[in-house]
């Protein structure tokens, strides 16, 4: 006698399903688009920022943008330094790195470009980014660490907004600085610190009399203006 197949479960619906690491980057370049292009306030973008981590679907991210145009039109967001268009602006692939130190030490400073995509990993190691003399090619550049008996320190300019996401088991997640008066310039880069530490420390914080030049100029320019 044959068994009676059931029915398949249907197959759940793309605003259903569970968002992945790329579905957000998606998210966070549109709200970076609108935040340089002025559809969105400061407080706009940081309190849709903060939902887009915490929601965990498709269709949820999808609600934080339903109001704003889709990305590719002709205004971009602003570039800090020599490139005058940020990566996702003209099509190309964000940058991504990663820097790793087991057992050993590594440093990033000086005048250099963070891709829009960073991953640290830290074993038994010692690893400093340095970001006070960095040249922004992208409004949002996100850091993701993992800290496992290792110390990794960030430091930023103290005009450039600081965000964390993160948590430690016998170990420290710090992000200094967040929500600054002086960081509500729309056109301020937004550094977010997302990381684990496992016995290890991770720290981020705003380097004091530290600043982008580039957004000092424009702010001086607007003032006297």
């Amino acid at each position: 006698m044959d068994l009676e197949k059931k029915p398949a479960a249907p197959a759940a619906a793309p605003a259903e399903l569970r968002a992945s690491d790329a579905d957000r980057d998606r998210i966070a370049h549109i709200l970076a688009d609108a935040l340089a292009e002025g559809r969105l306030t400061a407080d706009e973008h940081s309190e849709r920022l903060d939902s887009l981590y915490a929601v965990k679907t498709v269709g949820e991210l999808e609600v934080l943008v339903r109001d704003l145009p889709a990305p590719g039109g002709p205004a971009a967001a602003p570039a800090y330094g020599l490139n005058p268009a940020p990566a996702h602006a003209t099509g190309q692939a964000p940058v991504s790195e990663t820097v790793v130190a087991v057992c050993s030490s590594s440093t990033r400073k000086g005048r250099w470009r963070p891709g829009a995509h960073t991953r640290v990993v830290c074993v038994l190691g010692d690893v400093t980014i340095d970001l006070t003399e960095a040249v922004f090619e992208q409004q949002v550049t996100e850091i993701e660490v993992t800290s496992v008996l290792g110390n990794v320190e960030v430091t930023v300019p103290e005009n450039v907004t600081l965000r964390g996401y993160g948590s430690g088991v016998l170990g420290n997640f710090e992000v200094h600085g967040e929500g600054r008066a002086e960081s509500t310039d729309p056109s301020a880069p937004v550094v977010i610190i997302r990381g684990f530490a496992l016995l290890g420390n991770i720290e981020a914080r705003p380097k004091p009399g530290a600043r982008l030049v580039d957004l000092a100029l424009k702010l001086r320019k607007r003032l006297q203006g």
